[in-house]
């Protein structure tokens, strides 16, 4: 379907965000499971819940617009997911090797949907939108939030990583 208005374009990028926020929902179900890193589990604890809250704000914009919630197919999430999951898969064996995974899978998802909400942001301002903006604008914000947290725990992860992998040598 052609895109020809700034309405129609806001609308499939917020489907198409919905649709990532599922899948993601979904994955990072998948990894908490995995995960065997106390740190890395409350990560995708707190993020399971914020996933779950930045869902319901997106049905709050729907709402706003007098729309139905709608999924988009979000290839990049679908790529990101899949990724995810082979490289869960190739580490399973090694516990710190499979916890620095997840967190460098959830990084790389955190920063597809900060560019996502920034994008979407924008354009509800131009468009006036500044309920829909608000919504959005806290969804960013958890998302930058979890992002830096990520960066911060990557460090500790890589040198239990490193110790795991010189022992095995």
């Amino acid at each position: 379907m052609a895109i020809r208005t700034l309405e129609e374009k806001f609308q499939h990028g917020l489907g198409d965000i919905y649709d990532a926020e599922h899948r993601f929902l979904e994955a990072q179900q998948t990894m908490l499971e995995s995960a065997t890193s106390a740190t890395v589990q409350k990560n995708l604890e707190k993020h399971i819940a914020e996933t779950e809250q930045q869902i319901v704000n997106l049905t709050k914009v729907y709402e706003s617009l007098g729309l139905t919630a709608k999924r988009i197919a979000c290839d990049a999430a679908k790529g990101l997911v899949t990724e995810g999951d082979k490289l869960l898969k190739e580490t399973k064996d090694v516990p710190e090797l499979a916890d620095l995974g997840i967190t460098g899978s959830c990084s790389k998802v955190e920063h597809y949907e900060i560019a996502a909400y920034r994008g979407l942001i924008a354009c509800a301002e131009s468009m006036g939108q500044t309920e829909i903006a608000r919504l959005l604008q806290e969804n960013l914000q958890q998302e930058e939030n979890t992002a830096q947290t990520l960066e911060t725990t990557m460090p500790t992860l890589l040198k239990q990583a490193m110790k795991t992998s010189s022992q095995a040598a």
